[in-house]
């Protein structure tokens, strides 16, 4: 609504004050994600002396769908006051271009690189990139190997009896697909009733936004769905679906990452999606396979490895946990070196190097 977004521009321009006050003259300013787009236009009209940078964590739509809102040239113009402008994808950084061109006839594209495009804008030069987020892989893969995750993966492997397990981890959000998840997981017992007694999806889910009635209607449908699914195929001695609604410790969650044969990370619309890197991550021996949507930014790094699926075609989805579930021991351990060595290689250390030479960068 139009008071809404008078509301969005006040916090905008409070947190810019707020910054010019503060701000050292060698301090790095960068600044993150939809919900503070403005800042860098009133740090820019404050005369903020240093290169100002933006990353965006979730994805950039299509000219088409962008040109729906209403404040839509106001927002190009506060993302081009920034000096460089950050994407998770090459996918993106192309809308952003497409749009910012399409909206604003003065915007004008100076060359294209292949880690960025120059654009110039009211006598400014503005550089567009994509630099996908990631994670810390010695981390994951130091605490993955710690006695105190090799023993709760232990224990929770114990108690399968001999079943794989295959793992969803979502905070309670829409664009997670986890309802279409379930019923691929459904379908995929239907169509290959082998599977049942031998195979248990364990999906967590993290609370979020529990006061909001969309969310609460979608906790309501998972609910609904898991104990269903439970009562159609479930045994004395088997459950499909252990559906958890809390969060985990550190140690539980890694635990879960390392012992799992499977990971099914299946968003309908992610930025990055890192529980996908943090699980290949934490897959010391080799042994996991990664179900990963195609609309998650990780899958154009991770594509090679996992075994890529559109949430939203049900009956595919199943095929590909029925491949996940047979696949043998050395093309698993195949796909999961390549999606190891692919982040352990682009980890977050550079990801942060490679914003930060791009801003500071003549």
């Amino acid at each position: 609504s139009y008071d809404n977004w008078q509301v969005y521009l006040d916090v905008n321009r409070r947190f810019a004050q707020v910054v010019t006050e503060h701000a050292k003259v060698d301090d790095l300013i960068w600044v993150h994600d939809y919900q503070l787009i403005g800042v860098g236009e009133h740090l820019r009209a404050l005369q903020m002396p240093q290169p100002l940078g933006y990353f965006l964590h979730i994805p950039f739509p299509a000219p088409d769908l962008f040109r729906r809102l209403p404040w839509k040239d106001q927002l190009i113009r506060a993302l081009l006051a920034y000096d460089l402008l950050g994407f998770q994808t090459l996918r993106d950084r192309r809308n952003f271009v497409n749009t910012a061109t399409s909206l604003l006839a003065e915007v004008e594209v100076v060359s294209r690189k292949r880690q960025y495009d120059l654009l110039r804008f009211e006598g400014r030069t503005v550089r567009v990139g994509h630099f996908p987020i990631s994670i810390d892989f010695d981390e994951f893969d130091t605490g993955a190997r710690s006695k105190e995750v090799e023993d709760a993966a232990w224990y929770l492997h114990e108690n399968l009896h001999g079943r794989q397990l295959m793992l969803g981890v979502d905070r309670l959000d829409y664009t997670k697909g986890i309802p279409e998840r379930f019923l691929a997981f459904e379908r995929a017992l239907e169509k290959y009733p082998e599977l049942i007694t031998k195979i248990s999806l364990m999906q967590l889910v993290v609370p979020s936004r529990t006061l909001v009635p969309d969310y609460q209607n979608l906790k309501e449908t998972l609910d609904q769905l898991a104990g269903r699914i439970n009562a159609r195929f479930g045994e004395s001695m088997w459950n499909p679906i252990y559906y958890v609604f809390r969060s985990l410790d550190r140690t539980q969650l890694l635990a879960r990452y390392r012992t799992s044969e499977i990971a099914l990370i299946t968003p309908l619309r992610d930025g990055m999606n890192l529980v996908a890197k943090e699980y290949c991550a934490s897959s010391v021996e080799n042994n996991g396979v990664l179900i990963l949507s195609e609309f998650a930014g990780a899958a154009d790094q991770l594509g090679k490895g996992a075994l890529l699926v559109n949430p939203y075609d049900i009956e595919s989805t199943a095929d590909a946990i029925y491949q996940a579930y047979v696949m043998g021991p050395d093309e698993r351990r195949r796909r999961m070196r390549l999606l190891r060595n692919e982040i352990k290689r682009n980890d977050v250390h550079r990801w942060l190097d490679s914003f930060i030479q791009t801003l500071y960068s003549s």
